[in-house]
């Protein structure tokens, strides 16, 4: 695949940069930079502003209000967001529930859903995990007992991210107990102000907000929110976790960080005494996990120029989920490893919690890397865990 981009492809991210540098708050742009969490505000208030430039969903379908971009065109557009430090789009709406409204949803719900989601209006999360139902994600226990017109849910969901803030959940649930796991499912879309639902924080090793616990208790939700077909939701949640893990390989924001990697590298001192990007050994770390990126960009731009062609996600994407978690994890371990002493310690903001000896002139723009490290460690379970992407690529490629 040729990466080079062309004369017009240079012209349009060129008119992306300019966006950003216009329209970018300074300010949000230095929290995304220092990975310090942003608040519901600071994520809505940007995806308005990608809204009102008709950017609001790059991968959309213009019939739905996306932009018509090509795949290099969103790779590019992703690229300078990263560069630039955008806040990153929330996949839950976006690339998650989405694709799956506009291929499997009643024309009446497209009309409902969608345009919230493009506006940033609607806040959406999501309901697969639950406790003992993580990987193994087809032996989810929540139920969905039918009365009327009208489905009872009752159980449990967990890892729930930004749930906290979510104004409408779509939920796998369990229609009928007594038939194989995968054929009792059904998808429904839950708003999350319906009485009976309960949102309880699981506060991480980083002091960060950022998962929940979520329960439904006698929660009544109506038939007319489900998607498809009675326990068809396994095959919706199959198309939807396609989507999903090519979203999980984040190229663009594994290139900044790699070259905020290489900063650090620059500015800290190495063992001989130079910098420690002229260690050899740290030199060489740095150089293995650039190149397994560059082969995940090209790996990615053929994935998604696929995906633009109407062919929903395969294997490949557990591919691109594999090592997208895999080189985000390095990068962030080799960030922790080149912050020296100060990669010990999860720093406050203000600079004002520094480990006994250590100066409190170290830039504060460093001071969440720990926290990233940590926050990082989840990439390889989340969205399918590495063993259970390598069994689906045994299974559909190797035919093992």
């Amino acid at each position: 695949m040729d990466t080079q981009y062309s004369p017009a492809q240079q012209v349009f991210r060129d008119e992306v940069r300019e966006f950003l540098a216009t329209q970018l708050d300074p300010e949000t742009a230095v929290r995304v930079r220092n990975d310090q969490p942003l608040s519901k505000e600071e994520r809505q208030a940007w995806q308005r502003t990608l809204y009102r430039r008709g950017w609001g969903a790059p991968a959309w379908p213009v019939e739905y209000g996306g932009t018509g971009w090509n795949a290099i065109e969103r790779h590019i557009f992703e690229e300078e967001c990263a560069r630039a430090h955008a806040p990153e789009q929330l996949s839950f709406g976006l690339k998650m529930v989405a694709p799956v409204i506009q291929k499997y949803a009643s024309q009446e719900q497209k009309e409902r859903f969608l345009p919230g989601i493009i506006s940033g209006e609607d806040w959406w999360c999501q309901g697969y995990s639950e406790p003992g139902s993580g990987s193994d994600l087809a032996s989810l226990k929540t139920s969905a007992v039918r009365d009327g017109d009208e489905y009872v849910v009752n159980g449990q969901k967990t890892w729930t991210t930004l749930a906290q803030h979510a104004n409408w959940i779509f939920c796998l649930v369990r229609t009928n107990p007594d038939v194989r796991k995968q054929q009792g499912i059904s998808f429904l879309l839950i708003d999350m102000n319906t009485p009976g639902i309960t949102v309880r924080p699981i506060i991480m090793l980083d002091g960060g907000h950022e998962v929940n616990e979520v329960w439904f208790d006698n929660v009544r939700v109506p038939v007319a929110n489900r998607i498809g077909e009675e326990n068809m939701g396994w095959t919706y949640a199959k198309y939807l976790l396609g989507h999903e893990r090519t979203n999980i390989a984040r190229v663009g924001r594994s290139k900044a960080a790699l070259r905020r990697l290489k900063k650090i590298a620059a500015d800290q001192p190495g063992n001989s005494g130079g910098r420690l990007l002229d260690d050899p050994s740290f030199r060489e770390r740095i150089a293995r996990v650039e190149l397994e990126l560059q082969a995940l960009e090209i790996t990615n731009l053929k994935l998604v120029a696929a995906d633009g062609q109407q062919r929903a996600p395969g294997p490949e994407a557990s591919i691109l989920k594999i090592k997208g978690s895999e080189i985000q994890q390095t990068i962030s371990e080799l960030v922790s490893l080149a912050l020296g002493p100060y990669g010990a310690a999860h720093l406050a903001d203000d600079g004002s919690e520094y480990p006994q000896g250590l100066s409190a002139a170290f830039p504060s723009e460093y001071s969440s890397a720990t926290g990233r490290y940590f926050n990082n460690r989840k990439t390889t379970i989340y969205g399918g865990s590495s063993e259970i992407q390598k069994g689906i690529i045994c299974k559909a490629i190797l035919g093992i």
